[in-house]
């Protein structure tokens, strides 16, 4: 009986986790990377080997689907959930989905074909525009390595460093818009906005599953600072929400509008974060991460990127 398709993706990832990122069969010596997705809309874990091309300093992947008419399922996923995970060789990293557009899209793709001509008869085979998708590998942090984590309170500090550098990198594409424009904010935009989204519902279902409640068990003194914080997820949790609606309408929205949201919530969630270092790292600080046993408060999910794309969706 004929391997299925999903069987022998299987076989490919088992074998490049395995050995380090090399395969063998029609994939051996090729570049391939495996792409962990959330699904559109069961938010569930999904993987595919995908071939990879580096162009213009860039890691690049293109959803041809071997010339099918439709998009392939993992380009909806990200679509949906721009935040996606990425296995290359024996690196792992979480990063941010952005398909190109317009004269950059046409600039990068050219450049694939002339790497691996077979995207060219691809698109020569199928109406669709052959999508060309970025995926960002975080930038390193100013002045050396990654800081170590230690404990809760440190991996508390990474998510909001997170935090604060995409939403950072949001309001500036935002303001960038040009006034006149047609009323479109551009797909990487929108991508990014998404992304910024889907980690702040991720770090904020952490710590109201999780983290608070422990807390309140453990240091009632802290009742009223978590009543506090409390109010202000649910303030964020609303503008968010009004976000999301926007740019549900992508296509007929002002970029002007967008704007006024992201600085109003950029306000609130600036304050927000501050007050909860202030209040709560000093009690983190003597929590180790990973947990060790009863030392720990509960489930440590405090940030974006801990364990692939956050699992949010419909």
């Amino acid at each position: 009986m004929p391997m299925s398709f999903e069987s022998f993706n299987l076989n490919v990832i088992e074998e490049f986790r395995a050995n380090g990122g090399r395969v063998g069969g029609p994939f051996e010596g090729g570049d391939l990377l495996l792409l962990t997705t959330a699904g559109a809309r069961s938010g569930r874990p999904h993987t595919v080997p995908l071939g990879y091309v580096r162009a213009e300093g860039l890691l690049l992947v293109v959803a041809s689907a071997a010339g099918a008419p439709e998009h392939p399922q993992w380009y909806r996923n990200l679509l949906a959930h721009p935040v996606v995970r990425v296995e290359l060789g024996t690196e792992a990293f979480d990063t941010v989905a952005a398909p190109a557009e317009g004269d950059r899209r046409e600039r990068l793709f050219a450049a694939v074909v002339r790497q691996a001509p077979g995207y060219g008869d691809y698109q020569e085979h199928t109406d669709r525009e052959l999508p060309v998708v970025v995926l960002e590998r975080p930038d390193p942090p100013a002045g050396g390595p990654a800081p170590v984590v230690r404990s809760l309170a440190d991996k508390l500090l990474e998510a909001h460093t997170w935090l604060r550098a995409q939403l950072r990198l949001v309001r500036e594409e935002a303001h960038a818009q040009a006034p006149g424009r047609p009323a479109t904010l551009g797909l990487q935009l929108r991508r990014h906005c998404l992304s910024f989204c889907d980690g702040l519902t991720h770090h904020h279902t952490g710590e109201d599953t999780a983290i608070f409640p422990a807390l309140r068990r453990s240091h009632p003194e802290l009742a009223d600072v978590l009543a506090r914080l409390d109010e202000q997820h649910r303030t964020i949790g609303r503008i968010k929400e009004e976000l999301v609606a926007l740019l549900a309408g992508i296509e007929v929205t002002e970029p002007g509008r967008l704007r006024q949201e992201l600085d109003r919530m950029s306000a609130e969630l600036e304050a927000h974060l501050d007050f909860e270092e202030a209040e709560l790292l000093p009690v983190l600080a003597g929590i180790p991460f990973p947990p060790t046993g009863a030392a720990a408060p509960g489930p440590a999910t405090t940030g974006p990127a801990s364990s692939g794309p956050p699992p949010t969706g419909g």
